[in-house]
Order: C-alpha cells, then structure tokens, then sequence
C-alpha cells in the first residue's frame, strides 16, 4: 500500500460562525466565555466555553557563569511545590512582550541585563484558550537587585546547572507544559549538554 503525495490534496479547514456569545465569569485574569457555534458541517455546537486570558510570557535565563535560573514555588490547583521558569502576565503598561519578560525577571528574581531574544511562541491550549504564551532567552544575565515579588509571591530563586535542569526535565519535575516546552526545544538546540 502506497500513494503518491501529490495525488493528494489537503482538506479545507474553515473557521466556525459565532451565533452568539455570553459571559459567563469576567476577573481580570480570567474570563470565560460561552459561544454558540456552528460548524461548517451544518452542525452546531450550543455550548463552547472559551477562556480568555492576557498574553503571557517566560523567560529561560542563563548567567554570566552559565547557571539556569529556575523558580520554585507553591501551586495551589496541584497542591505541590514545582520548578518553573520565570513567568507572568504581559500588561497593558509594557509595550512589547519583551519589555513584559524583562519586567517580570526582575520583579520575581532582580536578575537582568543580558542578550535577550524571542525563543518561541505557543498556545497552552488552541481548543478553549484565546491567549498565547511568548518565550525569551535571556543569557549573560546577572543579580542587578533585591527580587520585587508582589504580596501574593512566594517564590525561591535556584541558579542549577544546565545538566541538572534537563534531568529534571528527563524526569518529569518540570510538569509546566508551557515551561517545559520550551526547555525541550533549548536542549535539543544545545546538543552538547
């Protein structure tokens, strides 16, 4: 059984219509939404929830001596301690998602400075999500202060060694889909760790 890929053609996707939409919770880190929808297909859907989030974003960063910079810290819907990335919410002052990556290195680590570049941009979840998520690269970072950490942050700051990072990684401790994302794609690009 073979076919020739050229014979093939791909199917159109198209967009859903909205028949209608209704808020249902409105906070300003969360608002879910419920759309009545129809597909293509004549069928019709009467209760889409949607979440509807600000842009957020995280920053993978690197010293001077070449330490990864990981926060741990309490998450109460798991109920355990986890290590992360550094990460927060982009907010209408910042006027680029880099400036917001910036920020929130600072505030949450008082690490800065550095060469910073865009390493990935991903969706925790197309299906109900309507925000997506800006990854950074930070390296040559250094401590420029005291961490900034707003009342409702309780967050320790690790500088690790690259190499115990990806077994944390390999191991499955590092269970933030939208932070180990991005440190897969880090260590399959540094093939020498």
């Amino acid at each position: 059984f073979f076919y020739i890929e050229k014979e093939m053609k791909k199917k159109e996707i198209l967009p859903w219509n909205v028949l209608g939409s209704e808020y249902l919770f409105r906070e300003p880190w969360l608002t879910v939404r419920k759309d009545r929808v129809k597909l293509p297909n004549g069928s019709i859907i009467p209760s889409y929830y949607v979440l509807e989030y600000p842009a957020w974003i995280c920053v993978i960063g690197v010293t001077k001596e070449g330490k990864m910079l990981m926060e741990r810290q309490y998450r109460h819907a798991l109920g355990k301690v986890s290590y992360e990335l550094c990460a927060g919410v982009a907010e209408d002052s910042d006027e680029t998602y880099l400036e917001a990556a910036k920020r929130e290195l600072w505030e949450e680590t008082g690490y800065g400075r550095g060469n910073w570049s865009h390493f990935m941009t991903m969706s925790a979840n197309p299906g109900t999500h309507t925000n997506l998520s800006y990854c950074f690269l930070a390296t040559d970072i250094e401590k420029i202060s005291e961490p900034h950490q707003e009342m409702t942050e309780d967050i320790a700051i690790e500088l690790l060694d690259v190499q115990e990072v990806k077994e944390m990684l390999q191991k499955g401790e590092i269970v933030q889909s939208m932070h180990a994302a991005p440190l897969w794609k880090y260590f399959c690009e540094m093939k020498e760790v």
